[in-house]
């Protein structure tokens, strides 16, 4: 999980900068994606279950927003 700024875009040049912070973003939305995954398939309770794979869903929709 991304806790904190994974480069610093002071040292990424001008004219990568928008490319970078798109990058990151969609870094982020997969792992978000993998991490609800993993979180579901772990919990043995149903509700948790769907719960985290509905919202592993609509994080892959953040990643097709990213990839538009």
């Amino acid at each position: 999980m991304l806790a904190k700024m994974p480069i610093n875009l002071d040292k990424v040049k001008p004219e990568e900068l928008d490319k970078e912070i798109l990058r990151i973003g969609l870094i982020a939305e997969l792992d978000a994606v993998n991490l609800y995954e993993q979180l579901a398939a772990t919990t043995n309770d149903e509700k948790i279950k769907k719960v985290l794979s509905e919202i592993a869903r609509e994080e892959k929709t953040h990643v097709g927003e990213f990839l538009t």
